[in-house]
C-alpha cells in the first residue's frame, strides 16, 4: 500500500510553487487556443502563442503565463497574464516593469483577472499607467474575444 510523505514537497513551498488553480488555466488554455489557431492554421497573425514560457532560454527569467514570441527576431512583443483579484497588483507590477526594463522586446503585456472579468493593458511608453482594454494594437484584435463562450 502506498502511503503519501507527510514531508512537504522541496519546490511546493512559499513564492516557489506552482499556482494553478483550474479557473486560471482554462483561461490561459483558451487564450492559447484561440490564438493558435491564427497563428498556426490560418496563418492570419505572426507571434507565436506559447504558455508559460521562458523569457530567456541563457538565464532564469520571469514567466508570463502567456508569450506572444517571434520566432524571426526572439522577441516577445506581447505577453498575457491571468490573475484573480488578489493577485491583481503584483501581476500588474510584473507586466509594467517587464516592459519598462526592455530586455525582452515588449511593447503591449495585457492582464486579465477571471474573478472581475476585467482586462488592462499596458504599453511601452505609458508611463506606468494602465488602460482597461482587451484589444491588442500589435495584432488588432480583440483579446477578449477568445473568452466569449460559456462552458
Amino acid at each position: 500500500m502506498y502511503f503519501p510523505s507527510t514531508n512537504p514537497l522541496p519546490l511546493v513551498q512559499e513564492d516557489q510553487g506552482v499556482w494553478a488553480p483550474v479557473e486560471h488555466q482554462r483561461i490561459i488554455a483558451r487564450l492559447t487556443v484561440g490564438l493558435g489557431v491564427l497563428f498556426y492554421r490560418e496563418k492570419t497573425i505572426d507571434l507565436e502563442p506559447l504558455p508559460e514560457t521562458m523569457l530567456d532560454e541563457g538565464k532564469a527569467s520571469l514567466v508570463p503565463d502567456i508569450s506572444l514570441r517571434d520566432a524571426k527576431t526572439a522577441q516577445t512583443p506581447i505577453i498575457i497574464e491571468v490573475c484573480h483579484t488578489n493577485g491583481r497588483k503584483g501581476d500588474l507590477h510584473k507586466i509594467i516593469q517587464l516592459i519598462d526594463q526592455d530586455f525582452y522586446g515588449i511593447l503591449e503585456g495585457f492582464l486579465y483577472d477571471y474573478r472581475t472579468h476585467e482586462w488592462f493593458r499596458y504599453r511601452k511608453g505609458d508611463g506606468g499607467l494602465t488602460e482597461p482594454s482587451s484589444f491588442s494594437e500589435i495584432l488588432q484584435l480583440d483579446l477578449n474575444s477568445f473568452l466569449s463562450y460559456e462552458l
